[in-house]
């Protein structure tokens, strides 16, 4: 049986050390991630730890102060640090706080050669990537760190430390202690839950109502505040909805979204872009690196950023039907990715993620590459055995990147580690439990 916390309520997140670090170290810090995910919660703590002023813009009256002077808002605040939170409702603050930061630097500077910066001026928040957006210009290089909080990671949740990414990495896969392997049912339960704190604890019902919800405010409200939209946009999004999340593990073509919606091919790529800035999926770039071009298929892959969101628009409301259905297997996928994704913004190592897919059909699912251009082979498998089939798409591109390859890993429900060798590369097949299993 997997258990929760006792207080489901608060999840301790492997972010918040990170987030005081650079505070220490940059006048601007921008923590980004999807509605729901922690954010707030996370920055009002941070606040109260070093002393920041807390503000957020989905106040009425502070979003119109802001709004109508925000070069008066920002300078309102002198030297005192300040949390901004869902800074993206007003993205004409963005010049606005660049003047302040550049201000207070030159200001010290000139006291001498001792005179340095203070650092955590402006701790921001936005639920929409408004950074990458084309409504904002000024991406404050060398002003800003910026971080992404997504949903709980399955470690949260169960009070986990082992960083995903790093033990992947590090290669060394010792026996693990004697406990039995997850259920199906308990890795549907994972999945169908997803990682948004407040439905930790609800029943099916509630769940339910809360992903509707989530669903009409993301999709109905906040997707203006990054595209002006023409036309019937509701019914669209009402469609492409399910429809990608249907999507989900599989390689993203513009084409047959656009053909399949009836859309056009720019309004259909404009859309999913706007998705992805406000964090409701995510697309993967193919890995193409040190490979000669003809050899991998270009297009990426799309994941969803939540599997319980996912699942919710997919009708997918308990365990059996989820595992009757034919997307348990790219959910599950899903679920790995989206673990590397949130363990990578904390891990000691620095990586990129990608996905593998040749013209033969062979995939990985997951690529890791280090800053030097090591990479590392993720599958995952919704099987309890394991076959040396299994590994055709992971020897495929350990042929293909050469020593850039370091080891391959195939993750299934079985419950011993196991080692392969394809050649003279390492393969290992590694139980779903260390994800799943405190």
């Amino acid at each position: 049986m997997i258990d929760l916390p006792i207080d489901a309520t608060m999840y301790p997140r492997h972010l918040h050390p990170l987030v005081r670090d650079m505070l220490g170290e940059f006048r601007i810090v921008y923590l980004t991630g999807p509605r729901q995910s922690g954010k707030t919660t996370l920055v009002r703590s941070v606040a109260a730890e070093v002393g920041l002023r807390y503000l957020t813009l989905d106040d009425p009256a502070v979003q119109a102060a802001a709004a109508s002077d925000p070069y008066g808002f920002v300078r309102s605040f002198g030297n005192q640090p300040v949390v901004l939170d869902e800074f993206q409702q007003v993205p004409e603050l963005v010049p606005a706080v660049k003047e302040a930061s550049d201000r207070h630097a030159s200001a010290l500077r000139t006291r001498g050669p001792s005179g340095v910066p203070r650092k955590g001026l402006f701790l921001l928040t936005g639920s929409a990537d408004i950074f990458r957006s084309a409504r904002v210009q000024e991406a404050l290089p060398g002003h800003m760190a910026r971080l992404e909080l997504l949903p709980l990671s399955v470690a949260e949740l169960r009070g986990g430390r082992r960083n995903l990414i790093d033990y992947l990495l590090a290669g060394h896969f010792p026996s693990l202690d004697p406990h039995p392997a997850p259920t199906r049912e308990e890795i549907a339960r994972v999945i169908l839950l997803g990682g948004y704190p407040e439905v930790q604890r609800m029943g099916r019902r509630a769940r339910s109502v809360w992903f509707r919800s989530y669903t009409e405010g993301r999709f109905f409200k906040d997707f203006e505040t990054l595209y002006t939209a023409r036309g019937d946009y509701h019914s669209r999004l009402r469609v492409l909805a399910p429809y990608l999340a249907g999507r989900t593990g599989n390689l993203l073509k513009y084409a047959s979204l656009a053909n399949d919606l009836e859309l056009n091919d720019k309004l259909a790529t404009s859309y999913t872009e706007i998705l992805e800035l406000m964090f409701l999926i995510r697309r993967v770039p193919s890995y193409r690196k040190n490979l000669a071009r003809r050899m991998a298929v270009c297009m990426p892959k799309l994941h969803f950023i939540d599997t319980g969101l996912a699942s919710h628009l997919l009708g997918l409301r308990n365990e059996a039907r989820l595992l009757l259905s034919p997307h348990y297997g790219a959910l599950l996928e899903t679920l790995v990715f989206m673990e590397c994704a949130k363990h990578a913004e904390w891990a000691d190592e620095e990586v990129g993620l990608y996905h593998f897919r040749d013209k033969r059909k062979r995939e990985v699912d997951v690529v890791l590459e280090r800053p030097d251009g090591g990479i590392v082979g993720v599958e995952v498998k919704a099987s309890a055995t394991i076959r040396r089939e299994d590994f055709k798409g992971l020897s495929a591109l350990a042929e293909l990147a050469g020593a850039a390859f370091e080891h391959g890993v195939v993750f299934y429900t079985g419950d011993e580690v196991l080692r392969f060798h394809r050649g003279t590369v390492q393969m290992y097949a590694l139980p779903l439990r260390l994800l799943i299993v405190r």
